[in-house]
């Protein structure tokens, strides 16, 4: 029965975004973070892709208002934010 619950879990976490040529890429959400005044979602590909890789994290600014995940073409802002989730991920295994 826990199973069950499990993989429900999971596939309603999966998230379904339109690349630029139209194709849908399915994302599962790894977490939402806060950095810095905004919310950002860390995602993984849900499935085998030739242009993501299985462990590769993508992330998205969240936009709440508009309910949209927008893109960051920011390199620097990207590490940041991965870096600050991975200090936050390890503080919370700690505690």
């Amino acid at each position: 029965m826990d199973n069950e619950n499990i993989n429900e879990e999971e596939e309603s976490e999966v998230i379904e975004l339109i690349d630029d040529d139209g194709k849908i890429i399915k994302f599962k959400l790894l977490d939402v973070t806060e950095y810095k005044g905004e919310k950002y979602t860390l995602l993984l590909a849900a499935e085998p892709s030739d242009e993501i890789a299985d462990d590769e994290v993508v992330i998205f600014r969240l936009n709440e208002k508009e309910e949209t995940l927008e893109p960051i073409e920011d390199e620097k802002l990207l590490e940041e934010v991965f870096e600050f989730y991975q200090n936050e991920a390890d503080e919370a295994e700690e505690n």
